[in-house]
């Protein structure tokens, strides 16, 4: 019995000192660990941010065309209102539940619309794009009257007509990763849908 008390303290002592040994390298890998492992979970919630962003422009645009399209304005009251009135509210409407902020909307100057043709047009070779209407009261662009498909893509039929609204928005959050150009503050995200024109 002794003799396996004496062996047991021989090799409890390799041990011990290999553990000391350890705790300097564990230290230091936790070292390098922790802050890669922290940026990654705030990219994530970052990114994250970011994507709740497009989402809500992208429903905010479809709401928008959609509101367009419609030939009558259900929520206006009586009242008379262009297409791009009941489109300037709906994005406005989508905009304000998710707590966004119209005013961070980019300017058109800042970005291009997308390059559609008046409808009625046969090929989307028709020279010059359909302009954003003029009576838009946020920075979005309603193109009112478009050919969204065309008779040769839709073949016996006369194409589909409708409408456009795209915006562009400025990521509101500033996160910059260090020894980077990357600022997320300087990022514009899309929104963009197009909704034939209803007939009924």
């Amino acid at each position: 019995m002794a003799w396996m008390r004496t062996m047991s303290r021989r090799t409890a002592r390799p041990w011990r000192l290999i553990a000391r040994d350890a705790r300097g390298t564990e230290v230091a890998e936790t070292a390098v660990v922790l802050p890669m492992l922290f940026m990654i979970l705030i990219a994530i919630f970052w990114f994250g941010q970011a994507f709740r962003v497009y989402g809500t422009l992208t429903q905010a645009s479809r709401a928008g065309a959609r509101a367009a399209a419609a030939p009558v304005c259900a929520t206006c009251g009586g009242a008379v209102t262009t297409p791009t009135q009941n489109a300037m509210a709906a994005v406005t409407s989508v905009m304000a539940a998710s707590h966004l902020s119209t005013a961070q909307l980019q300017p058109l100057a800042s970005w291009t619309p997308p390059a559609l043709c008046a409808c009625g047009s046969a090929s989307s070779a028709c020279g010059a794009a359909v302009a954003c209407d003029p009576g838009a009261t946020i920075n979005a662009c309603v193109q009112p009257n478009v050919q969204l498909s065309y008779p040769a893509t839709a073949p016996g039929g006369m194409g589909t007509c409708g409408v456009s609204v795209s915006m562009r928005y400025k990521y509101p959050f500033h996160f910059s990763i260090p020894y980077t150009n990357l600022d997320l503050g300087n990022i514009q995200l899309p929104g963009q849908a197009q909704v034939r024109v209803e007939t009924q």
